[in-house]
């Protein structure tokens, strides 16, 4: 007779939630990629909440340099309108300050010089040079707002978790999946729920404080 394998199940790890379903929210799984994406209930999950990075110049610039036009998104990175604007003028070179989408001063950037807070980004020199004011924006969309399981080595926001998978859900390649998840004010087991292969402690302690924060308390041996 073949081995047969129990798969795992809800009261395996989701120990306690209020009345009425309060903790539960529909979510949008993310479509396979290549191949159909298989998540299992209790899985960590992360939500896609940034997209790409476009940066110009803005309009009446003195300086005609320019600054990369696909901007890699870091992890820190919000989604929004960052604002690059010149502060320190100079002959072939220059300083600019840059603030997030909060107008929060995060670096200053240095003309032919990589910028690699929350944006990866350089501003080339050009002619002629530029002038106190010369700005650039860099635009980072917003996410899909789709779920997958948490990865800790993105920088869309996936690498965030958002909640965990009520139920056994396949997304097939190509097309994304509703499915339902504990999102809110909740217990649940650590031996129960799913993180990804090769998760470390300190990975997993930050995920388990972010679920925290949202009201999902994830305790040791229930």
């Amino acid at each position: 007779m073949p081995v047969q394998t129990e798969g795992k199940y809800l009261g395996d790890w989701l120990k306690w939630e209020p009345d009425n379903h309060y903790s539960r929210d529909v979510v949008t799984v993310l479509a396979g990629s290549g191949a159909d994406r298989a998540l299992t209930t209790g899985i960590v999950l992360g939500r896609v909440t940034k997209g790409a990075a476009t940066g110009a110049a803005v309009a009446g610039n003195a300086g005609n340099g320019t600054i990369t036009a696909s901007p890699a998104v870091g992890a820190a990175a919000k989604p929004g309108v960052y604002r690059v604007v010149c502060i320190e003028p100079a002959g072939n070179a220059g300083k600019f300050s840059v603030e997030d989408p909060d107008g929060v001063l995060i670096g200053v950037a240095t003309v032919g010089v990589e910028f690699t807070t929350h944006l990866t980004f350089t501003i080339a020199d050009g002619d002629p040079d530029f002038a106190a004011g010369d700005a650039f924006t860099i635009t980072v969309a917003a996410g899909s707002g789709k779920v997958k399981q948490i990865d800790f080595a993105a920088t869309d926001g996936s690498d965030i978790a958002c909640g965990l998978l009520l139920l056994d859900t396949t997304a097939p390649n190509g097309a994304d999946r509703s499915a339902v998840a504990i999102v809110r004010n909740a217990i649940v087991s650590d031996n129960g729920i799913t993180w990804p292969a090769g998760a470390t402690t300190n990975q997993k302690n930050a995920a388990i404080a972010q679920l925290k924060s949202a009201g999902i308390l994830v305790r040791q041996g229930a």
